[in-house]
């Protein structure tokens, strides 16, 4: 290789390292593959669940919450300041200790240091964008204040139309398949519903009402995860709707409002996954979101459905999806039309 090569591919792989400090491929379920992946299929839908995953954490969570938590659905018929505060409590703890916790970890006492971190930026911001003129307080508020309610106003609405019977749901020993089916079908289905509200919140004018507050995170953490204008939590949390018409368990449920509401204080962590002693213990981050809140436009779902493959919003990491997908924005606000 020539003199000149080799600074080309050294300016290369300054450039990719200036930009970040490690990066994943972006590969999508295989789910959806064409021809089928059956193999590949299987474990797509099951291994989150057989393995130590932040799956298996919400599904014990809500086994343990519906179990010995709550109490007979007679006593939640009404609505009244003791079991509705509870459920309120419950959560402000479930968040302090996940996402507050993960943020001690990875951030405070950075425990694993920069090792499996996708941005190389060291600490979260401090800025007059921000209330409190600090990234950190700011999140923890929004995600506290608006996120906590919002998610416990969901919670307590499902559980007193269960016990009036308004809203339908099943017992896991009359029927333990659709019981499993639900687990296999939350992730596509939430999955698909965060890419069809992502795509309308970054619409003009709900993006800067609504959708800017989230994306004033550029350097995310486990605290950006639910720091939202309320009317996007509302919106996103939304996907649990479907237990209010769709016959489910109330475990079902509540595992579901848990990855809506703690799952994100693990994708917005900014690590791929947790180290204890230099042993890989959890899965956290993907980078198909870190390339989202770093280029807006684009990977606006997940990698459990192919939304943003079918659809062109797709970033896999390279360079070259870089150059296209910062074309696409110049074209985009060069078009766009005065506010």
């Amino acid at each position: 290789m020539s003199d000149q090569a080799l600074q080309e591919e050294g300016g290369k792989a300054s450039k990719k390292r200036d930009t970040w400090n490690h990066t994943t491929p972006v590969v999508f379920s295989p789910l959806f593959d064409w021809p089928p992946n059956l193999k590949g299929s299987i474990l797509a839908l099951t291994k989150r669940w057989v393995t130590i995953s932040r799956n298996v954490l919400f599904l014990l969570m809500a086994w343990l919450v519906f179990r010995f938590f709550y109490p007979d659905m007679t006593h939640v018929q009404t609505l009244s300041v003791g079991w509705v505060g509870a459920i309120f409590l419950r959560n402000i703890l479930f968040m302090l200790v996940i996402t507050g916790g993960l943020h001690l970890y990875l951030f405070t006492f950075r425990v694993q240091g920069k090792r499996l971190k996708y941005d190389h930026k060291e600490q979260l911001d401090k800025s007059r964008k921000f209330s409190f003129k600090n990234q950190v307080w700011d999140n923890m508020f929004c995600s506290l204040a608006g996120g906590a309610t919002i998610w416990s106003a969901y919670e307590v609405f499902y559980f007193w139309g269960l016990a009036n019977g308004i809203i339908p749901s099943i017992g896991f020993l009359d029927h333990p398949v659709i019981f499993v089916l639900w687990l296999l079908v939350i992730p596509v289905l939430t999955s698909s519903h965060f890419y069809l509200i992502h795509r309308l919140l970054h619409w003009p004018p709900l993006y800067r009402r609504v959708h800017s507050v989230h994306h004033r995170n550029i350097h995310i953490g486990p605290w950006s995860g639910m720091s939202m204008h309320p009317v996007e939590q509302l919106i996103y949390i939304s996907s649990v709707l479907i237990h209010f018409v769709i016959p489910s368990h109330p475990v079902i449920f509540l595992v579901h409002i848990y990855g809506r509401c703690l799952g994100p204080s693990f994708s917005h962590s900014g690590f791929e996954k947790l180290l204890v002693k230099d042993k890989s213990v959890l899965e956290a981050a993907d980078f198909h979101h870190q390339l989202h809140h770093r280029f807006f436009e684009c990977n606006y779902g997940t990698v459990d459905a192919p939304w943003d493959r079918w659809f062109g919003s797709y970033h896999n990491g390279s360079d070259e999806d870089t150059v296209r997908v910062r074309e696409q924005r110049k074209r985009m606000y060069r078009n766009k039309p005065p506010a």
